[in-house]
């Protein structure tokens, strides 16, 4: 009998001991999982969030490369700009020491004495030199360099034939066509021609003629300086022959 109630007490303890196990694990399965998926959830935010901060960080570079690129190129445009102010003020200047100069030079056009003048004439309506007013221009042209302070009067002229306006035109296209010759074969600077355009306003001859037509169809050209042969001549080197 004591047997058997030994058997049967170690047989509860050993249930109760089985059962508080069980017991025991659920407790700790059913305390730990909302933990465990609460982790999860953390480690999933934490995940997200980093990849946001790497996205938001990604575009925030972008946009100050964009800014940087953008506040180079207005720099250059700025520079650029700055540049093209600098070039124009200097044509500019340029410009406006060439007109005060020309200005100076015709105010004191009677101080000046013509050292060489020759004339070329052209045919009727026409603006074009021919060979013979490029020969006379070439003789002209080799004074130039010898000239100091030298000034070139160049007046271009028509017949009475046509209307008044366009003859003032084109008594300035001839004029042009002189002048275009002499800068680039004698390398004379603008500042250096002062052109009139007569238009008809003076004949050399009669305008009832054919003959008298062809000799006002001209340009007049002056190579004038305002030095008189003696100071020339105390510049000539000593010993150096004529």
């Amino acid at each position: 009998m004591n047997r058997k109630l030994l058997a049967l007490t170690g047989a509860l303890s050993l249930s109760m001991i089985l059962s508080v196990g069980c017991t025991t694990k659920n407790y700790v399965r059913n305390q730990t999982t909302p933990i465990i998926d609460k982790t999860n959830e953390l480690d999933d935010l934490t995940a997200k969030n980093t990849k946001d901060i790497r996205d938001t960080d990604a575009r925030a570079q972008k946009g100050i490369q964009d800014v940087q690129a953008k506040a180079a190129d207005a720099d250059q445009k700025a520079l650029a700009a700055a540049k093209t102010a600098d070039e124009a003020q200097g044509l500019a200047t340029t410009a406006s020491n060439r007109v005060t100069s020309l200005a100076n030079t015709v105010a004191n056009l009677d101080n000046y004495q013509p050292v060489v003048e020759t004339t070329v004439h052209f045919g009727f309506d026409k603006a074009n030199l021919t060979g013979k007013a490029k020969q006379a221009l070439d003789e002209l042209g080799q004074d130039i360099p010898n000239t100091r302070h030298y000034i070139i009067v160049v007046d271009g002229n028509t017949d009475s034939t046509g209307p008044a306006d366009y003859n003032y035109q084109l008594s300035q296209r001839r004029a042009s066509a002189v002048i275009q010759y002499l800068a680039e074969k004698y390398e004379v600077p603008a500042h250096k021609i002062f052109v009139i355009g007569l238009g008809k306003d003076k004949p050399v001859a009669s305008n009832a003629s054919t003959g008298g037509r062809a000799k006002n169809r001209r340009v007049d050209i002056r190579l004038m300086t305002n030095t008189s042969e003696k100071e020339t001549a105390s510049t000539t080197p000593s010993g150096s022959g004529m």
